[in-house]
């Protein structure tokens, strides 16, 4: 299993989470629902470190869909809402 670092998160017009990405890493841009299935199937897990801050990117089930999310933590640079668009 791979271990990838995320620096940067599409998103939406409502703000939802489409992709991850790491400039210059092969696996990227990486699709929402690929990154679901990859954390789902322990393929590969994902990650953020902003400012030695680091958490990992985790499936969450709301209403029925299948979100991306850090583990809440006390900063919230490391959110994926929170990186630079990608």
């Amino acid at each position: 299993m791979a271990d990838r670092r995320v620096t940067a998160s599409g998103k939406d017009e409502d703000g939802d989470i489409t992709k991850l990405c790491n400039s210059g890493e092969h696996w990227s841009p990486r699709p929402k629902e690929d990154a679901i299935r990859d954390i789902e199937n322990k393929t590969h897990s994902y990650y953020v470190d902003r400012a030695g801050h680091r958490t990992d990117v985790h499936v969450v089930n709301e209403g029925g869909k299948r979100h991306l999310r850090t583990t809440a933590d006390k900063t919230s640079k490391n959110n994926l809402d929170n990186l630079p668009d990608c």
